[in-house]
């Protein structure tokens, strides 16, 4: 399997060294013969090419089988012709990653506050109200006077397809648990049709348990009882708002592992974000890059059907579950090690 590694910005390359640790571990526990593929991106490319993705970056990534992008200053790059590309939109646009999978869960060892749960929310990743990346040219954000902007929604039938059709095939993997969340008594035609396509889509599997809830009501369940929830499909923004929370309901946004995901590609990324004031100190958590590497493994298994892949995911999730059920973890989850030490106790788990 060849992997393109993107270490990004802030405390990107220091969470990428320790995942490319961990899957190299994982590697030749599972001889999966992981070939890592490392590039500059972000304010690293900027400085040495110009431009913070490369013209030619993105052909390697789709002769690659999976991306692996760390955190980048996304809020930094403002000016596309000045080479000022926010590579996360790059590339989940130019490769179509429609599906953002992002599992929470608790860990037995860790007090927590809301209960044991375990859950995912599936986010569709290439609409809604995102602004850079709904229109085919310019931008879904018009200045209308010096007082007035009106910002754009885009909601269309095939993605609201195709978004229920993952979060079905995923929950059916589950506990067989489906839950549409939307807006669509305020946002009636938009959510309205992706809440009759979701529940259209979902009648084709008999065996699931399908129920829906208004977004501001399921953030107000997620903190009160996250674990009746098993798999959440929703909108773009409604879901990077969501899966953040349940995240950081599991313990840290540094847990939240993130897949994009489309039919041909796939891309891992951290659920957080660059995080340039604790860069360079050594105490980030690697967990969600580390976690979002295991989901990138499991697709490719899946997809080319080769278990050891998925087998490799599973041993990694267990390590990671392990390691903090031990407390050998960083500072924000209670533990007392570094970013390195975090790893190679996860690694450790692997070559046991």
């Amino acid at each position: 399997m060849h992997v393109v590694v993107l270490p990004g910005d802030g405390i990107g390359p220091e969470i990428t060294t320790a995942t490319s640790q961990v899957l190299r571990a994982a590697s030749e526990q599972f001889q999966l013969g992981l070939v890592l593929d490392e590039h500059a991106v972000g304010h690293a490319s900027l400085a040495r090419f110009g431009t913070t993705v490369r013209p030619d970056l993105l052909g390697l990534v789709k002769a690659a089988d999976g991306l692996i992008l760390g955190p980048t200053a996304t809020f930094d790059f403002k000016d596309e012709a000045r080479g000022e590309i926010n590579p996360s939109r790059h590339f989940r646009k130019s490769l179509d990653l429609f599906a953002n999978i992002r599992p929470a869960r608790t860990y037995p060892g860790r007090t927590n506050r809301v209960g044991d749960f375990d859950l995912v929310v599936v986010r569709e990743n290439t609409e809604g109200f995102y602004a850079d990346r709904n229109m085919e040219e310019g931008n879904a954000e018009l200045r209308v006077t010096p007082d007035v902007v009106i910002s754009m929604r885009r909601i269309t039938r095939p993605c609201c397809e195709r978004i229920a059709e993952v979060a079905c095939q995923l929950a059916m993997k589950r506990r067989k648990h489906l839950t549409i969340v939307h807006k669509a008594n305020v946002l009636r035609m938009g959510d309205g049709m992706f809440l009759d396509i979701c529940k259209a889509t979902a009648s084709r599997y008999p065996e699931l348990a399908v129920d829906e809830v208004l977004v501001d009501a399921a953030m107000a369940h997620v903190v009160r009882e996250p674990g009746r929830f098993d798999v959440l499909v929703t909108t773009n923004m409604f879901g990077d708002i969501l899966s953040d929370l349940t995240a950081e309901l599991s313990g840290s946004l540094g847990l939240g592992g993130a897949l994009n995901m489309g039919a041909d590609h796939a891309m891992a990324q951290a659920a957080h974000g660059s995080a340039p004031d604790i860069a360079g100190r050594g105490i980030a958590n690697p967990v969600s890059l580390i976690l979002s590497a295991a989901l990138l493994l499991d697709w490719h298994g899946t997809r080319t059907r080769q278990p050891r892949f998925v087998s490799a995911a599973a041993a990694i999730e267990a390590a990671v579950a392990d390691a903090i059920g031990q407390g050998q973890s960083t500072q924000d989850i209670g533990g007392s090690l570094g970013t390195a030490e975090a790893a190679a106790a996860i690694t450790a788990r692997l070559q046991a």
